[in-house]
């Protein structure tokens, strides 16, 4: 079964035994919004690291799902190793050490890559904009100096919500964690401390 990203909040909620303290990464940060904004009471704080409100313009998302199932239908075309070392081979990732593929342990199942991007890609996630001035947990919204987009999406994400702060990890792209693990963990413990 693959779920939305509403579905994928609705059961982290559901593993929640009590309010934790919740991070996430790209796809892991937009669950993570969604959580806060369906469940508030489960979070009490967020660290978010290259997440994104959505996108506003409605042709823009269509046009975006509609370019995400493209691509779900080339992963399922090309295989999961295939489409995992075009996908790297991006820009957004363009600062991962030599061998990115040992750092991204991800899914082998190529219809199951393809399905999440046809739940859960960028073009289905609704605006979240208007809606984050609800979140009353502390947000911390991480991006990498490298990575324009997401630094610009940090800043807003940050000053949507009530008590949000940034912070940007030097010589990083979009998977900072990865580029400079100890500054990005640096900024998570003292926001956490």
């Amino acid at each position: 079964m693959w779920a939305s990203l509403d579905e994928c909040a609705d059961l982290v909620a559901e593993l929640l035994e009590s309010r934790c303290d919740l991070g996430g990464y790209s796809f892991g940060g937009r669950v993570a919004l969604h959580l806060a904004l369906r469940h508030p009471d489960a979070v009490g704080r967020l660290v978010l690291l290259g997440a994104t409100r959505g996108i506003e313009n409605p042709s823009q998302r269509a046009d975006r799902r509609r370019r995400d199932d493209d691509l779900a239908d080339h992963i399922e075309a090309v295989g999961a190793d295939q489409f995992l070392q075009e996908w790297l081979a991006q820009p957004l990732f363009a600062d991962l050490p030599a061998d990115p593929a040992e750092l991204a342990a991800r899914s082998r199942d190529p219809r199951g890559l393809a399905e999440s991007l046809r739940r859960c890609g960028t073009g289905t996630q609704d605006w979240l904009g208007d809606r984050l001035q609800t979140i009353t947990a502390p947000v911390l919204a991480l991006s990498g100096e490298l990575d324009h987009k997401f630094r610009a999406e940090a800043v807003a994400i940050a000053a949507s919500v009530s008590h949000g702060s940034t912070g940007v990890v030097e010589r990083a792209g979009h998977a900072a964690h990865l580029v400079e693990p100890e500054a990005t963990a640096a900024y998570v413990n003292a926001f956490l401390a």
